[in-house]
């Protein structure tokens, strides 16, 4: 339907309105009237196709239908009505707005992020006949291929830009349309189309009167002795499907591709359909396997069992209680059997994890005991995957939901249990785009929404999470054992600057680690070796006349990789081919600085030339089922040496890992972060828990230019409680949270002058309203530039007692006084609360 096809004047009834969020940035509801055919049955919470602006298509949802006319604007008509129930829950809709005015962002930003892109809907320009102006009489003239196109409109309703070609057979007909928009004989305009398509099969089934009859059937195989290969089809049918033994089976029928499958004749089986003997019918399915059979979780240990008691029991006080517990000390089995109790109570569950190869390995282990009735939701999955988890939600299909952090926006209903895994991770906090909120943080407020719990669960816990549960806000459980009283694995640390100077190390591998990596090929068993940088070198450098090749359009050196010989910038985008000579002086010695995943991977399979080794960073994983490949190879060991990223620090649970090696652990301590230690602390403690899970003793070896450093010690002797008093002594010191909230305000702008004179502006208005000591710059950032624009940032350390409702107000105030100048009204403020 276009704009100009619609009327909605109708005097005999009240012109009706409805207020829609759309999934755009602007801080307002959008005032459209509601057609008379759509009058009476359009609810809140249903999708809505609006033009938003001169040519947008948006798909929007209904937030209110009321009578009250727009003052400042003519409102435009609602186009299409998509749902005649609502989609999103009323709970959905008060955690989503909670979102806009905890994390600073428009309630369209929260939409868009929330909404599964098959949900929204996708536009296509389209070309008709004016409904005004019959081309006929027109005064113009026409050359010969506007008159084919115009004789294309008159057989079709209208055509695509590229039926448009076809039919004048050149490769674009954009300049004859525009000369017809301009002769003013056709129209442009959007057709919407919905993205989500549910998965069909084509089905046959045997005609109820042969199904139903036994003398019918045989006099048919009587009819058939001539033609064997439609007595072939019947047959396999009836080998599938007993029809006289389970007649109701015949109504289900089987996918018409068996038949293919089977090496029948597809022909042969068209003809009995057509002869009707048997009938062709689709069916809508489910595009996840089903998975009827379970079984029975593993019986809980006694340390199990009496940490699960000690959760329960905080639950009559608390709604939130920590599970503190060592890497391999059976979470997961206490998990399982506290969803199940829920379960069995009739509560939905929702257990977020925050990296998707974490669900590759825990889903197999969740499907054995929840089958059908649990849904997985993640970015790799496909939109018409995620639209079904969604809906399955809606409809009561799922009420155990696994998923990364966009799992918090589904639609639950009776939301009774949250665990949140690995709730120290930083993946679970959204940077880009907004909002940018962190999934363990609205989790809890969505759990507190629906009168629900939350575990969080870590072997290192947040600061933040374990103060809160210090002061008791939150309740604290801790298993000290690993499950089956494995051993935690022997931590060594080896000194690769003196090995250099001594020349006892292979390029950047330490003897200590070539030898231990030679001992666990000896033995059949498995090694990680973790990395927390990926590509092949840091960059590349002339040594002649040090140029480095640098992003044009960031303040960053280009990353080398080897496999794609190109050099790549991961803020951007953008990538260019390695030269093969210096670009500044000519020469030809350009070398590599710096070990990423890709290189540690190429020098590991030089120095053990037999072994299986695979890399799982971002590279090795773009593709849909890439982690669950990697990860099903090691475990069945396929694999000897994985080397990869975070990626293989978090959860995951292997049996013949005995050693597991940090490479560069000086990088991450050194990052310049208040929170360089706590994540240092973190991801040591996570990946040096991969090894020894079982019954193979394990090894730790860390790579270290000074195995003195303080922080080198409190990791080997796995002391969290030490770690937490001395960084508590050193956040309370500098104000840092849990002491304070922070607030991040990021300036940027394509003229450098312009972002530093703005946040300058900004700041200045910042201290006055809130006092200097709580503003902390403007400066720079170490990387000043991204995608072409200049930063600058300007940090906000706010009290706990202080009212941070009202900072929030004076940040908006200040951004409007800032816009007023004319001179900023290019630059971008954008606020990021809680930025971790």
């Amino acid at each position: 339907m276009t704009i100009e096809q619609l009327n909605i004047d109708d005097a005999n009834e009240q012109v009706l309105f409805a207020d829609v969020a759309l999934p755009v940035p602007v801080p307002m509801l959008y005032t459209y009237s509601i057609p008379a055919e759509y009058r009476g049955n359009i609810k809140e919470r249903t999708r809505v196709i609006v033009q938003f602006g001169k040519k947008r298509i948006v798909t929007g949802i209904v937030e209110k239908v009321h009578g009250n006319r727009p003052e400042i604007y003519a409102a435009k008509p609602i186009l299409e009505v998509l749902d005649t129930e609502p989609i999103i829950t009323r709970m959905q809709m008060e955690v989503m707005k909670w979102m806009s005015d905890y994390y600073m962002c428009t309630f369209g930003e929260v939409i868009n992020a929330a909404l599964p892109s098959g949900l929204k809907l996708s536009s296509e320009s389209r070309i008709q006949l004016h409904p005004h102006n019959d081309w006929n009489d027109s005064e113009y003239p026409f050359d010969d291929r506007e008159l084919l196109i115009l004789k294309a409109l008159e057989n079709n309703d209208s055509l695509t830009y590229k039926e448009a070609a076809e039919v004048i057979d050149q490769k674009s007909a954009l300049k004859f349309i525009k000369s017809l928009i301009q002769k003013d004989v056709i129209i442009i305009y959007e057709e919407v189309r919905e993205k989500y398509k549910p998965k069909i099969v084509k089905k046959i089934r045997l005609a109820a009167s042969y199904a139903t009859d036994e003398k019918t059937l045989q006099s048919l195989f009587a009819e058939l002795e001539k033609r064997p290969k439609q007595s072939d089809i019947l047959l396999k049918y009836l080998q599938m499907v007993p029809v006289y033994q389970k007649p109701e089976r015949n109504e289900g029928g089987i996918p018409k591709s068996t038949i293919n499958e089977a090496g029948l004749s597809v022909s042969s089986l068209n003809t009995l359909i057509k002869n009707k003997i048997f009938e062709e019918f689709e069916e809508i399915i489910s595009r996840f396997e089903e998975n009827t059979e379970v079984f029975e979780a593993s019986p809980l240990s006694e340390i199990q069992e009496k940490a699960k008691q000690e959760i329960l029991d905080i639950f009559e006080e608390k709604s939130t209680t920590l599970l503190h517990g060592i890497t391999g000390s059976g979470k997961t089995e206490i998990y399982i059997s506290l969803i199940q109790e829920a379960l069995d109570n009739g509560l939905q569950v929702l257990y977020l994890l925050p990296e998707i190869a974490l669900t590759a390995q825990i889903v197999n282990r969740l499907k054995v005991v929840f089958g059908d009735r649990m849904g997985v939701y993640h970015s790799k999955f496909s939109d018409n995957e995620r639209v079904e988890v969604w809906m399955g939600l809606l409809d009561g299909r799922f009420d155990f939901i696994v998923g990364v952090r966009s799992a918090i926006f589904l639609p639950f209903a009776d939301l009774g249990l949250i665990i949140v895994d690995e709730e120290h991770e930083n993946s679970y906090k959204q940077y880009e785009p907004s909002p940018r909120y962190h999934a363990r943080d609205v989790a809890l407020f969505l759990a507190h929404k629906h009168g629900g719990k939350t575990i969080l669960g870590s072997a290192t816990p947040s600061v933040e999470s374990f103060y809160n549960a210090r002061i008791g806000k939150y309740g604290l459980v801790t298993i000290n054992n690993r499950y089956g009283d494995a051993q935690l694995p022997q931590m060594v640390f080896a000194d690769i600057r003196t090995e250099k100077k001594r020349k006892t190390a292979t390029g950047n591998f330490s003897s200590v680690l070539i030898e231990a990596l030679g001992g666990i090929l000896e033995k059949k068993e498995q090694a990680i070796v973790f990395q927390n940088r990926r590509g092949y070198s840091n960059f590349i450098t002339c040594d002649d006349c040090g140029y480095t090749p640098e992003c044009p359009r960031c303040a960053v050196s280009l990353t080398y990789h080897q496999y794609k010989n190109q050099l790549n910038c991961h803020y951007c985008g953008h990538k260019e081919p390695v030269p093969v000579t210096c670009p500044a002086c000519g020469s030809q010695r350009i070398r590599t600085v710096g070990f990423g995943t890709e290189k540690i991977e190429e020098d590991l399979k030089l120095i053990f030339p037999e072994a299986k080794i695979q890399r799982m960073d971002l590279e090795t994983t773009r593709v849909k089922y890439a982690y669950h490949n990697i990860i099903k190879d090691f475990e069945d060991g396929k694999i000897d040496i994985l080397v990869g990223t975070q990626m293989v620090s978090k959860g995951l649970d292997f049996d013949r890992v005995s050693l597991v090696s940090v490479f560069d652990i000086d990088r991450m301590i050194h990052f310049p972060d208040f929170r360089s230690m706590e994540r240092t602390y973190q991801l040591t403690t996570q990946v040096s828990g991969r090894a020894g899970r079982k019954d193979i003793a394990g090894k730790v070896i860390i790579q270290t230019g000074d195995p003195e450093q303080p922080i080198l010690k409190l990791i080997s002797q796995q002391n969290y409680n030490t770690f937490f008093d001395l960084e508590m002594q050193e956040r309370e010191k500098f104000n840092y949270p849990p002491f304070s909230r922070m607030i991040k305000i990021l300036v940027r702008s394509k003229d450098k002058k312009l972002s530093k004179d703005a946040a300058e502006f900004l700041g200045n208005i910042l201290k006055e309203d809130l006092g200097t000591y709580r503003v902390l710059g403007p400066h720079e950032p170490i990387i000043n530039k991204i995608r072409d624009k200049y930063l600058m940032e300007i940090y906000l350390k706010i009290e706990r007692k202080y009212n941070i409702n009202s900072v929030k107000e004076k940040i908006k105030a200040a951004y409007l006084e800032a816009l007023r100048k004319k001179d900023f009204s290019q630059v971008e403020f954008i606020t990021d609360v809680d930025p971790y």
